[in-house]
């Protein structure tokens, strides 16, 4: 008689079966595991998931977004500003080209608002003032300009002066009073969020 049918012991065959059913049910999940460990159902190649991201990759990319996103504001004491022309001696009729360029001269970079709402260029002759770029300034704009250390940032655009005197009461005027030529010496000094230039740029009109 088959003691596998047949169990033989003290206790009934009702809990020898119950004992083998266990044990069975057992060795089927471990086995399921190991199956599932072989496989490994959904890592193949081109299903989601199977390739780890290039996590090095993205944090790189993310770099100078985090360093922008964490730069303070620019120390006034470590920003050099300065005034820039685009001739020394201009002809009859030329009009100067009026532009500027700052540089960080600390260690970390730094965010400056510079945009036209907080840059002024002032063109002078000895004490006298001739012109302001603010006397008829319209839609002026914030531009938040992150300067690094050592490298000079210079404005997109220059801007001509059309060699008149400014004033806010001659905005609308057609025509304003010429500023004196005949190698007239004059100086362009500027400033950008209440930063000056260290020194005036000197230039002449024939």
């Amino acid at each position: 008689m088959s003691t596998i049918k047949h169990p033989v012991g003290p206790q009934s065959s009702k809990v020898y079966w119950r004992r083998r059913l266990t044990v069975g049910v057992g060795l089927l999940f471990v086995l399921v595991i190991i199956f599932l460990i072989i496989v490994r159902p959904g890592a193949g190649a081109g299903e989601p998931g199977a390739t780890p991201k290039p996590v090095a990759s993205a944090a790189a990319t993310d770099a100078p977004a985090a360093a922008a996103a964490g730069a303070s504001a620019c120390d006034p004491a470590k920003v050099q500003v300065e005034a820039i022309t685009d001739a020394v001696t201009y002809e009859p009729g030329q009009q100067p080209a009026l532009s500027l360029s700052l540089t960080n001269t600390g260690t970390e970079p730094c965010i400056i608002n510079a945009g036209t709402s907080k840059q002024v260029f002032t063109i002078s002759s000895g004490t006298d003032v001739y012109w302001k770029s603010t006397d008829c300034l319209s839609d002026p704009a914030d531009a938040q300009v992150t300067l690094k250390p050592g490298e000079p940032v210079s404005s997109s655009a220059s801007i001509d002066w059309e060699r008149v005197r400014s004033s806010p009461d001659t905005c609308d005027e057609a025509t304003r009073d010429a500023a004196p030529a005949g190698g007239a010496a004059y100086n362009l000094s500027v400033s950008v969020d209440g930063i000056k230039s260290a020194t005036p740029k000197q230039f002449f009109l024939s």
